[in-house]
């Protein structure tokens, strides 16, 4: 038999048949503020239950099945949530994370899509692989983060923080990403030939200060009134992309195609190897 209990009143939540949690049936249970620091979940059912503010700090949750749970506020730092199901295509039937701290947490594999995870913690936490197809992060704290290889299509991005995150290799097509601060980030590729992808992102008003894109493909991205100052764009793909006020100083333009690039108020006289046309070198 394992005891549930409250992790400030030690009140007994829930006493599960058993000698471990492994595998465990915790669906549509009441274990808001539950202690679970530590305590291996793998496999664990956890569909429809609250867990608010639970503290599942060092917990192993690889493959729990998290959807339409509620974690807001949840302790899940360093906690294993590698191939943990939190995410589906219908929005009323994702995990909720919202305001969760995931410092240093393993989410290599996780099915995220379409989940809510706004002005959560996940500073170094690592998402490769992971599925974030449509996932809201709007708010969250994604610095240092390790994405590679990971999907980030129509992801809400918007105002997080992923300063030196890495990201290679990664999807991010048509995601929000305006005023987001991605200064020092790694969008380039593990892959001799490989590249991420920002197609239709939208960067308005971004922070990319020291970035790296080499080779990424940003066709018809919006870096509208970014700051891309110092960031290497060597090789990228950027057609149709707009890069109108933008700031571009030091930023590094080599083997760019800007013919088709919107660069209106940008001032690319600071910017460097950038082969501009001639009927836009007299643009404002």
């Amino acid at each position: 038999m394992v005891e549930i209990k409250h992790k400030e009143t030690a009140e007994v939540l829930a006493r599960i048949e058993g000698d471990s949690l492994v595998g465990a049936d915790l669906r549509n249970m009441r274990l808001n503020g539950a202690d679970l620091q530590g305590m291996n979940l793998t496999d664990a059912n956890l569909e429809f239950s609250d867990l608010v503010g639970a503290n599942l700090q060092g917990a192993i949750l690889t493959g729990a099945n998290l959807r339409s749970a509620h974690l807001n506020d949840a302790n899940l730092k360093a906690a294993n949530l590698a191939k943990v199901r939190a995410g589906t295509e219908r929005p009323a039937n994702v995990a909720v994370l919202s305001g969760a701290d995931l410092t240093d947490a393993n989410l290599d594999g996780a099915d995220l899509r379409k989940a809510e995870i706004r002005f959560a913690k996940l500073e170094r936490a690592s998402l490769t692989g992971a599925d974030m197809r449509g996932t809201d992060f709007c708010h969250s704290n994604l610095r240092q983060v390790t994405a590679t290889r990971a999907l980030l299509i129509q992801a809400n991005l918007r105002e997080a923080n992923l300063a030196a995150a890495d990201l290679r290799d990664s999807h991010l097509n048509d995601a929000n990403l305006v005023n987001a601060n991605l200064e020092q980030a790694d969008l380039t590729s593990s892959e001799r030939n490989g590249f991420t992808v920002l197609n239709l992102a939208n960067l308005e008003g971004a922070t990319l200060t020291g970035a790296r894109l080499c080779n990424a493909s940003a066709q018809d991205a919006n870096f509208r009134n970014a700051d891309l100052t110092g960031a290497n764009f060597a090789g990228a793909v950027l057609g149709g992309a707009i890069l109108r006020g933008a700031i571009v100083t030091d930023a590094d333009f080599q083997a760019v195609q800007l013919a088709s690039v919107t660069m209106e108020f940008a001032n690319f006289s600071q910017a460097r190897n950038a082969n501009i046309p001639s009927y836009k070198k007299n643009l404002r």
